[in-house]
This record gives structure tokens, C-alpha cells and sequence, in this order.
């Protein structure tokens, strides 16, 4: 069992904390019993796995499956506090290469062009939804956080493993080639005419969505097909990125579904936990 902070695995475990760390190591910290769990469900190649004697009691099967695949360490309360991120860990802590995530993603269906995204919750929180409302994928400005942030993986509920994502080199470029491949681009903006509603989800389309403070940059918003408003109640400004991005997926979402279903089930939209 592993007890002092001076192990050099320990070390590398807290080196991840920090961004500059992550991209000089290549890997990235999934934290928590939830992630790693859809980590072994999708078949995710883990590294390095370090766990609590209790959280291996409490969990038997996975730790099984975890030995059979990666190295595993077994560590003490402490260490488990050291290179966990969060103030409470739940007993297990991984790491994992960040080149293994090449995720392809198609111009089809519902594609999400994120541009200079911040907030590492609201990021996590996009990425949880999308997978819900059934999108293709996702594209992020490399001027936002980083996907394989700590607290964008805690956020995303394990659906991070779910939905193609890809850093795009050049949002614009990406935009183009959605553009030539048949996608309608629609962006937000509180001035348009169209509600986002109005919409035909139903066609391959291609959403902008902007930073949490400037929104969209001119540059982008030029390239939209439809610009389009979601109407708020007098004296409120805006919505926040994710609230914004949930909307319109799930319009989409109704639309195509009901299109091809005719009309959805109760079932189909159950209300997860927090």
C-alpha cells in the first residue's frame, strides 16, 4: 500500500492538477467511482488506477476488471486526498492518456461548435446534455478549457465517454467544412428575428455557441445561415451557455424524434440525478 506523498506515483498524481502538467505529461485524472465506471464500460484504456482498501471492498467486481487491464495501487485515506482533486474523493483516483481520445466526429445530425468556452462546469454540463439529446459530436476553440479538465469530466456525468469531441485547430475551417457537407449553421444572438424554435431540427445543422461573457466573435457569426434568439422574460438579459445549449438540443431533439416516432413517450424523457 502506498502511504508517503514522496512516492514518485503519488507525485505524478498531483502533478495533474495543473493544466501545464497535463499537457506535458499526456494524460489527464478521472476521479471518482461514476467515471470510472463508464471508463471500463466503454472499454476506455486506463493507466494507472489507485484506490482505498475500502473503496476496493466496497467494489470487488470493478476492482477485478481494473487489475485484469491497467496497473493498480492501493493506497491510504491520505494519498487518496492528495491527488484527488475534490475535497471528498470517493476512494478512487485514475489516470489516462490523452491521445487515446480521436473521437471522429460526422457533419450529420446535431453538431455543437463551442467557441472560447471558460467555465469547466458549464463545459462538463454541455457535453452531459448533448449525450442525452443524442447529438453527433462536439468541436471546442482551443482557447476553452480544456476537455479532459478535472471538473469538465466530474460534470459531464460519464457521458464525456459517450459523445465525440474534438479540439478544432480552426473553428472557422470547421465551420466551412460542415458548411460543404450540407449542415445549416445557426448561431445565437438576443437581436435576431427567429426564435430558436422556428428552426427546421430536422436538417443537419451545425450550432454556434459563444463565451460565457462576449458570446460569439463577428467572425463566426458571419458564417450562420440563421441567427436565432431564445425569448427571456422582461429585465433578464440572458442565459447562461449550458441552459442555452440545453434548449436547442432538445428542440431538436423533439423535432427529429417526433418526426420519426410520432410522438415520444413518457419514457423518453426521464429526469436523471443531479
Amino acid at each position: 500500500m502506498l502511504t508517503s506523498l514522496q512516492n514518485p506515483l503519488v507525485k505524478q498524481f498531483r502533478k495533474l492538477h495543473t493544466a501545464k502538467e497535463r499537457h506535458k505529461q499526456g494524460l489527464f485524472l478521472l476521479e471518482g467511482t461514476n467515471l470510472v465506471t463508464e471508463a471500463v464500460a466503454v472499454a476506455f484504456p486506463l493507466q494507472t488506477v489507485c484506490c482505498t482498501e475500502r473503496w476496493q471492498k466496497n467494489h470487488p467486481s470493478l476492482w477485478n476488471q481494473l487489475s485484469q487491464q491497467c496497473r493498480t495501487e492501493l493506497v491510504s485515506e491520505e494519498i487518496i486526498s492528495a491527488i484527488a482533486t475534490t475535497i471528498n474523493p470517493d476512494g478512487v483516483v485514475a489516470i489516462a492518456s490523452r491521445s487515446v481520445v480521436t473521437h471522429k466526429i460526422p457533419f450529420t445530425g446535431i453538431v455543437l461548435v463551442l467557441e472560447t468556452i471558460q467555465d469547466p462546469g458549464n463545459l462538463g454540463t454541455i457535453i452531459r446534455t448533448a449525450a442525452a439529446a443524442d447529438v453527433s459530436g462536439l468541436w471546442i476553440s482551443q482557447d476553452s478549457v480544456d476537455l479532459d479538465h478535472p471538473k469538465v469530466m466530474r460534470a459531464s456525468a460519464g457521458q464525456w465517454f459517450r459523445l465525440p469531441m474534438q479540439v478544432s485547430p480552426d473553428l472557422l475551417t470547421t465551420v466551412n467544412q460542415a458548411k460543404t457537407a450540407g449542415m445549416q449553421v445557426i448561431s445565437t444572438l438576443p437581436t435576431a428575428e427567429n426564435t430558436f424554435w422556428e428552426v427546421d431540427w430536422r436538417k443537419p445543422s451545425l450550432i454556434l455557441l459563444g463565451n460565457e461573457g462576449a458570446g460569439l466573435s463577428s467572425q463566426l457569426l458571419t458564417t450562420a445561415d440563421m441567427a436565432v434568439n431564445i425569448p427571456l422574460a422582461n429585465q433578464v438579459e440572458s442565459l447562461n451557455v449550458a441552459i442555452a445549449t440545453a434548449l436547442m438540443v432538445y428542440e431538436a431533439y423533439r423535432q427529429r424524434f417526433q418526426d420519426k416516432c410520432g410522438e415520444i413517450g413518457s419514457g423518453e424523457w426521464g429526469v436523471g440525478s443531479p
